[in-house]
């Protein structure tokens, strides 16, 4: 392995371990997203056309115009796609991540985390909860309406309770600890949650004068355990992005889907995308869905396993194998495959079952072509039709086709 590529991986690493992503902000997305247009909307996975979308995509994206009062119905939000009124573009373009369709439109509410150590910030919106929401692509009245109260309601109480908080919260801390407590930070964050819960709770009450506002916040905070899943995603792509354009660095600091293609980002090879067809998630489904139902993967939330946690961490969590299918053993298992194609140990996220060994973290294209051991994501499974929202959950892994095109791209760099 020439050694350049090695004193850039390890230059990289440090970068995205001594990372500090701390929840800093929220406010409106037109607001805080760098390059958020009114015409425009953001979506996760990498570039793709209207004609491309997947169903869920397509799902989120209509709804979103329907919440932003752009378009009444799907015919008119069609047509303001169609017709070029409002244009497309990824969230990791505009230093954002979003799960699922990922779908972020000017009016919504998103988290900015910052990167404390290095200076660089990261956003999302925030968590609906589960099932028939937006992020899967269904857009009833219902899921509306929840939006709504979300962006008018809750970001305000949230956003009180922040400014409220002296040092705001400290993001890496919660995963560590969650990590600890049976989370794997992607699909478990019941124990993550719970902490931000109990850190916030204070901090609304003294902020949040109305106690109904109070009582309907706090009772969505205990209803909703992927309340966190939002605030870890920017965590992540905030620490990884640390790494990006390190001359001839080999780790991937994004993978990432939108529900048609799979890319995936390299640090020595600056923004490009490296994609192929996104695969099928296979797992287990709602009462009334099969795989038959299931819609290729999606979302930005494989970003937690660039970081080294999610599909990465399940040895942290064999509680997750009765959301996604699996044994306990097949769990570990897949945590100890990660070790080979990864290029350090995380210093701060470490996991219990196995001595406390660090997570594996730097997913280096190398190793991935040289073992043929393809990254292991978690994922919730969405419903291949345009507004019916979440059938599943399951586990896949990414396909080969990204990481042989960005390892030929780096050697073709090095080589030139």
């Amino acid at each position: 392995m020439p050694l350049d590529i090695d004193n850039a991986n390890a230059a990289a690493v440090k970068r995205m371990i001594e990372a500090r992503p701390v929840l800093a902000g929220l406010g409106r997305a037109l607001d805080l997203i760098p390059g958020m247009q009114e015409d425009l909307l953001i979506h996760a996975g990498p570039p793709i056309a209207w004609e491309q979308a997947s169903g869920p995509l397509r799902g989120a994206l209509i709804g979103a115009l329907i919440f932003e009062g752009r378009a009444e119905d799907e015919e008119q939000a069609t047509g303001l796609i169609v017709s070029g009124e409002v244009s497309l573009s990824p969230c990791h373009h505009h230093g954002a991540v979003g799960p699922m369709a990922g779908v972020i439109s000017p009016s919504m509410a998103v988290y900015v985390v910052e990167n404390r150590t290095h200076g660089n910030r990261a956003f999302s919106n925030l968590n609906e909860g589960y099932g028939k929401v937006l992020r899967y692509g269904a857009y009833s009245e219902d899921v509306l309406a929840r939006l709504r109260w979300m962006a008018d309601e809750l970001a305000p109480a949230l956003r009180a309770a922040l400014q409220a908080m002296p040092e705001g919260l400290d993001i890496k801390n919660v995963i560590a600890r969650a990590l600890q407590m049976g989370d794997e930070a992607h699909n478990r964050n019941v124990a993550a949650t719970s902490t931000v819960a109990r850190t916030l709770m204070p901090w609304l009450a003294e902020a949040v004068s109305d106690p109904k506002v109070l009582s309907r916040a706090a009772e969505f905070l205990a209803g909703n355990d992927h309340f966190f899943l939002n605030l870890a995603m920017p965590a992540a792509k905030a620490s990884l992005d640390a790494m990006a354009e390190v001359e001839g660095c080999s780790l991937v600091y994004a993978m990432s889907r939108n529900g048609t293609d799979f890319g995936i980002r390299v640090a020595g090879l600056g923004d490009a995308w490296f994609t192929a067809p996104a695969k099928n998630p296979v797992g287990l489904f709602f009462p009334g869905y099969s795989q038959e139902d299931a819609n290729p993967d999606i979302g930005d939330s494989a970003i937690m396993e660039t970081l080294g946690v999610g599909g990465f961490a399940m040895a942290a969590a064999p509680a997750i194998v009765e959301f996604v299918g699996g044994s306990t053993a097949e769990a570990f298992q897949a945590t100890n495959e990660m070790y080979g194609i990864t290029w350090a140990r995380s210093r701060d996220y470490t996991l219990p079952a196995l001595d406390f060994a660090g997570v594996p973290t730097g997913i280096d294209v190398r190793k991935v072509i040289e073992t043929g051991i393809y990254p292991v994501i978690n994922t919730g499974i969405a419903h291949r039709e345009p507004g019916v929202g979440q059938i599943g959950a399951g586990v896949l892994r990414a396909p080969e086709a990204p990481f042989q095109k960005a390892f030929e791209a780096l050697a073709g760099k090095m080589s030139g």
